[in-house]
């Protein structure tokens, strides 16, 4: 007996998940032509799923998201990696030279990192192992790494030691990150130990520059990093979205648009 077409779409939704979850990510494109159908009817299944929170849109297609954990970092590092080097160019511009900053976990502060390494004088403290092996060999750029637990997922430094070591200095700057962004502009993320070291980054910068792709707008996420009232730039390739524009306007948080084409 041929399956109803309710039934079709269910066994479809279920597909599209376990492939999100094991990819981060799914195009329309790709999954119309796996599961032989238009990509009306895929839009029209990603659309459903985002609506119970377990897929985001994004132009294209969709990533994972979860309310409790968040992807795997090698699954985040590849995706929107063109959006994530353009977002860190646009916010190592915003790094004079001579400066001294806190750069945070993420994939997106990891580009940052990369795209500091033309500058002069850095003092870069932070707690990613990462952004050390980015910078390492770049003379001009001093290093201090926050002691504490290594994560090992993604080689995060967290934990009461590492906010200690943060709490002994006062930047000039904080490039941090979320997994998150809500609707009213509260940051959000999925490790309260992560939470708490975000936290100690942005109360001991002088200004903080946020960096995130459109992907995390209205992605679900359980643990509160801080409003938009605590960002004084907000770096991310096409916004496009009204809400997150005007919770940055009320925040007076500075938008910067950085899209690969730029």
């Amino acid at each position: 007996m041929t399956p109803a077409p309710l039934e079709h779409a269910v066994l479809r939704h279920r597909r599209i998940l376990e492939l999100a979850r094991q990819t981060g990510s799914v195009s329309v494109e790709a999954l119309a032509a796996e599961f032989g159908v238009s990509s009306q009817t895929i839009r029209k299944d990603l659309n459903q799923l985002s609506k119970t929170a377990m897929v985001s849109r994004v132009h294209g297609g969709a990533v994972a998201t979860s309310g409790v954990d968040n992807l795997d970092h090698g699954v985040r590092r590849a995706f929107a990696s063109e959006a994530k080097a353009a977002i860190g160019a646009a916010a190592a511009q915003l790094i004079p030279d001579g400066a001294s900053l806190f750069i945070n976990i993420g994939t997106t502060t990891e580009e940052v990192a990369r795209a500091l390494t033309g500058h002069c004088n850095l003092l870069v403290i932070t707690n990613n192992l990462n952004v050390v092996d980015i910078l390492r060999d770049t003379p001009s750029i001093e290093i201090l790494i926050a002691g504490g637990r290594v994560r090992p997922a993604d080689r995060a430094v967290v934990g009461t030691l590492a906010m200690d070591f943060i709490r002994g200095f006062k930047t000039d700057f904080a490039i941090v990150g979320a997994s998150g962004i809500d609707r009213d502009g509260t940051l959000l993320d999925f490790d309260v130990d992560e939470v708490r070291v975000s936290q100690t980054i942005i109360a001991q910068a002088r200004k903080v520059i946020l960096v995130a792709d459109r992907s995390k707008l209205h992605r679900p996420a359980p643990i509160r990093i801080t409003g938009l009232d605590a960002i004084d730039y907000f770096v991310t390739d096409r916004l496009g979205d009204s809400a997150i524009l005007a919770a940055c306007r009320s925040a007076n948080a500075e938008l910067v648009e950085a899209a690969p084409s730029d």
